[in-house]
């Protein structure tokens, strides 16, 4: 499908929150839906450099309407309260972008005792989409079928997830790789988006006129910072080099063009809704065997659920 940005149509009145929008996809995800007139919430570990994030873009786009949410993904206590926060701002929301994401990391624990690509990637995204459902299927009562969606940042990543897919035993997989532990929370982000789409997509069990569409997405390899700290394999490093050198990646505008299609495009139809997308807009991306494993889906969010209500994230 092709799809270029300026194609969306006037966004005014219309509510996003994009995650890890300071830097990368994120950044220039925001910076696109701000373009047509969009509210959007920018989600910052500090409100200092979200700050300088938002009047970056407004330098581009002076009209921009932008608001900073602090938010650091390592600790669940701030995403439960910028959650707080956005909804005494806010009695809409049209679009959620899971996009905050770190990879590879050497293996660190959060403060809430989780592997921090777990927390960082999975976890956190989980608890904010979670408190914000309600507000997206009210918002989406009175507005045509698909104009509310989420959309989760993942990756082709996902294919270094462990044989089972998630470890249930130890999500923490502290004997693995960091390219392992990284897909499996890339894994997660897709089977999330599938639960979702399951309970209030167009065919969920939930479905109604308060519909919620929802896609993950791979952006294809992007130049952005998000691998500067991570640990991969010699072989990778020698084979992505020569190819980034040669411009094979996209830059980080290009890079964010599928995620602003599935939060904003009308060209994205229902039967797209719970679809894998690849660069650029293309519903049917590789995923593996895994990604597809309903069974795996439903296992996942039954462990989640038990595993945030335990921790007080969610009622």
């Amino acid at each position: 499908m092709t799809f270029h940005p300026d194609s969306l149509p006037d966004l005014t009145g219309k509510v996003f929150i994009v995650t890890g929008a300071t830097s990368g996809i994120g950044y220039h995800t925001v910076a696109r839906l701000a373009q047509h007139g969009a509210h959007v919430y920018m989600c910052a570990r500090t409100l200092a450099k979200g700050t300088a994030a938002s009047g970056r873009i407004k330098s581009t786009y002076p009209d921009a309407h932008l608001s900073v949410l602090e938010m650091d993904h390592t600790s669940l206590s701030t995403v439960v309260a910028a959650t707080k926060h956005f909804l005494s701002q806010e009695t809409t929301l049209h679009g959620l972008i899971n996009n905050a994401g770190i990879m590879a990391t050497p293996f660190e624990t959060t403060q809430d005792g989780y592997e921090i690509q777990w927390q960082t990637n999975y976890l956190a995204h989980w608890v904010f989409t979670r408190h914000l459902t309600p507000l997206l299927l009210e918002t989406a009562q009175t507005l045509p079928l698909g104009s509310v969606r989420v959309v989760n940042l993942s990756s082709s990543g996902h294919y270094s997830a462990p044989k089972r897919g998630i470890d249930f035993a130890d999500t923490s997989l502290r004997d693995a790789s960091p390219i392992t532990r990284y897909g499996q929370s890339k894994l997660a982000n897709i089977l999330h988006v599938k639960t979702l789409d399951k309970v209030y997509g167009p065919d969920g069990s939930a479905a109604g006129d308060a519909q919620i569409w929802t896609a993950a997405v791979h952006p294809g390899l992007v130049d952005t910072s998000i691998a500067d700290h991570a640990s991969l394999p010699l072989l990778f490093k020698w084979v992505i080099a020569p190819y980034k050198a040669m411009g094979g990646f996209l830059d980080g505008d290009k890079g964010s063009w599928t995620s602003v299609f599935c939060a904003a495009s009308p060209l994205m139809k229902k039967e797209h809704s719970g679809a894998y997308f690849q660069r650029v807009a293309d519903p049917k991306g590789w995923q593996s065997a895994m990604a597809k494993n309903a069974e795996l889906a439903a296992r996942l969010e039954e462990w989640t659920e038990r595993e945030m209500k335990k921790g007080g994230w969610v009622d």
